[in-house]
């Protein structure tokens, strides 16, 4: 049984927070109810302004999430990326979680317009369509719809496209993506989106508009709906040609 806390240099309210930050990220799942605020008080020996106080950090911070009318509820962790150029498959098990990938389409089918320029194509030309739900440790991360030049990537669609699909192209193709072009913003996530990631329809999520090469040939053109709570981007910055 958890011990009251006792008079110290550190106050209640941060020996608390220790308490159940440990709870959150070594003994509870993500989505799992904490003890309510009457069984900590009980639980520790402190006032509700203590348990209030220890808790509203964890929420401020991303461990928890209060629900009205249900609970406070550990928090599903984001996953973190670093900005470079890798697929999600390798990403993911980079970071020590497990990949998978629902395909949901995956066809021959006329390039829009804006897809057709990056990728070289004739306006009204044809291009592989994929369309992949990608999820990490089983929880949708992000949403991707993908436009392959059939010239350069001849009978794509006929492979495993639950992978990592630049590992094909590098592997059975000999064209490697070694560099891409990229664009980030927030979005409101639309109907269909916001359905297969699990949030409600005008969730934030970050959208990503990247084209990929392969030396200077164009080889994909995508656009990727990540949920915003659960991918989180960092970066390194720095100044270039000494301004």
């Amino acid at each position: 049984m958890p011990a009251p806390l006792r008079d110290s240099a550190v106050p209640k309210h941060e020996q608390l927070r220790a308490i159940l930050l440990q709870k959150c990220t070594q003994e509870l799942q993500p989505g799992e109810l904490l003890t309510s605020e009457r069984n900590l008080m009980a639980e520790y020996g402190v006032s509700r302004i203590t348990v209030r106080e220890a808790v509203g950090q964890l929420v401020n911070e991303g461990y928890l999430v209060r629900v009205r009318g249900k609970g406070t509820f550990v928090a599903h962790r984001p996953v973190q990326s670093r900005l470079h150029l890798a697929s999600f498959t390798e990403e993911m098990r980079a970071l020590g979680h497990h990949p998978t990938t629902l395909v949901l389409v995956a066809e021959i089918a006329q390039a829009p317009e804006a897809t057709a320029r990056s990728l070289r194509l004739p306006q009204g030309a044809n291009a592989y369509h994929v369309r992949r739900l990608r999820l990490a440790d089983e929880e949708p991360i992000s949403v991707d719809d993908a436009w392959f030049n059939p010239e350069l990537l001849p009978e794509l669609i006929a492979h495993d496209l639950t992978g990592s699909i630049y590992r094909t192209t590098a592997e059975r193709y000999g064209r490697p993506i070694e560099r891409a072009v990229q664009t980030v913003d927030a979005q409101a996530a639309e109907g269909g989106i916001a359905a297969l990631l699990g949030v409600k329809k005008g969730a934030p999520v970050l959208h990503f508009d990247r084209v990929s090469f392969s030396g200077e040939l164009p080889i994909e053109q995508t656009h990727s709906w990540y949920r915003a709570d659960r991918y989180r981007v960092q970066m390194e910055v720095g100044q270039r040609g000494g301004q």
